[in-house]
C-alpha cells in the first residue's frame, strides 16, 4: 500500500511539474506584491492566525506550490518559513521568489509523506490548505507527518476547500448534483478532472495530456478523526460561504453563499 501511494504521489507531481507554468509566470507580479508588504491569505486565514509575530518562529507549509502562501507568512509575522513540495520546478520557483526578496525562508523538494526527520519537532506553526489535502492519498499518514514536524503545543492551521463543493456541478448556474461525482462520502481516486487537466490540456504540447494524476476527496470527519487520534485538540473549526477559487462561474452570489465553501481549522499538538 506505501508504495502504491508513493507511485500516485510521484505521477501527481510530475502533472504539476507541467502545471508550475502558471506560477513561474507570475513571479515577478508575486515579487512585487510581497515587497510592498502584500499578504496572500484570505480574510478568515489572516484573521484566524493574527500576529504569528508574537508566537511564531519557524512556519513551516505543506504543499507550497510557488511559495506566495509561504511567504505571505512572513508577512503575518512568521519569522521563518519552511516551504515543501513534491514539484521540483515549484521549489524552484519558490526559491526564485525568496531569493529576490532575501527572504528568510528555506525549501524542500519532496513527498509531504516522506519530510525529512531533520525537520521534526521545529514548527511552532504547520500551514496547509486551498486545494492541498485532496492530493494526498493517506490521511492518517498525513496526520502523522503534521503531528512529528510541529513542537509540542505547536499548531497546525487548515484552510481548504469544503468537501461537499467536491459533489456539485461547476458548469450549471445553480447548484446541482455533479452527473458522476456526486457521492460525499465517496473514497474513489479521480484524475484532475477539474485541475490542472483543464490547464494542461490546453498547452501545445500533446504529451501533457497523458500525465496522470490523481485526487481524492475526504471528508470532514475523516479529516478530524485523523487529527484526534495523532494526538491534537481542537482550538477552532468554522465553515465559509466563500470559495477560494472560481469554480462555479455560472452561478449568482446570492445562491452560492448559500452554502459553504471553505473550511479552517485549527489545533494544537498537545
Amino acid at each position: 500500500m506505501r508504495n502504491e501511494i508513493s507511485t500516485l504521489h510521484r505521477e501527481t507531481g510530475v502533472a504539476w511539474d507541467a502545471t508550475a507554468k502558471l506560477y513561474e509566470d507570475s513571479e515577478k507580479s508575486d515579487i512585487a506584491f510581497l515587497r510592498d508588504g502584500g499578504n496572500n491569505l484570505m480574510e478568515p486565514e489572516q484573521r484566524i492566525l493574527s500576529d504569528l509575530e508574537t508566537w511564531c518562529n519557524c512556519a513551516i507549509h505543506l504543499q507550497c506550490a510557488g511559495g506566495k502562501d509561504t511567504l505571505s507568512l512572513l508577512t503575518q509575522g512568521a519569522k521563518e518559513v519552511i516551504g515543501i513540495d513534491i514539484s521540483q520546478r515549484m521549489i524552484a520557483s519558490a526559491k526564485r521568489r525568496s531569493n529576490s526578496l532575501q527572504a528568510n525562508a528555506s525549501w524542500y523538494c519532496c513527498d509531504v509523506l516522506d519530510v525529512p526527520k531533520s525537520l521534526d519537532a521545529i514548527g511552532d506553526l504547520l500551514y496547509t490548505g486551498r486545494g492541498a489535502l485532496p492530493w494526498i492519498m493517506d490521511i492518517q499518514k498525513w496526520a502523522k507527518v503534521v503531528r512529528r514536524l510541529l513542537k509540542p503545543k505547536g499548531r497546525l492551521f487548515v484552510f481548504e476547500g469544503h468537501p461537499l463543493d467536491w459533489i456539485w456541478d461547476t458548469n450549471t448556474s445553480d447548484i446541482r448534483f455533479h452527473v458522476e461525482r456526486n457521492n460525499y462520502f465517496t473514497e474513489k481516486i479521480v484524475g484532475g478532472e477539474r485541475w490542472p487537466f483543464p490547464f494542461l490540456a490546453r498547452q501545445e504540447d500533446p504529451e501533457l495530456v497523458n500525465l496522470r494524476m490523481h485526487e481524492r476527496q475526504w471528508t470532514l470527519g475523516q479529516i478530524f478523526e485523523a487529527l484526534l487520534n495523532v494526538g491534537f485538540n481542537l482550538i477552532h473549526f468554522d465553515e465559509y460561504p466563500i470559495p477560494y477559487w472560481d469554480q462555479f462561474p455560472n452561478i449568482p452570489k446570492e445562491i452560492l453563499t448559500r452554502l459553504p465553501h471553505t473550511y479552517s481549522i485549527l489545533a494544537e499538538r498537545n
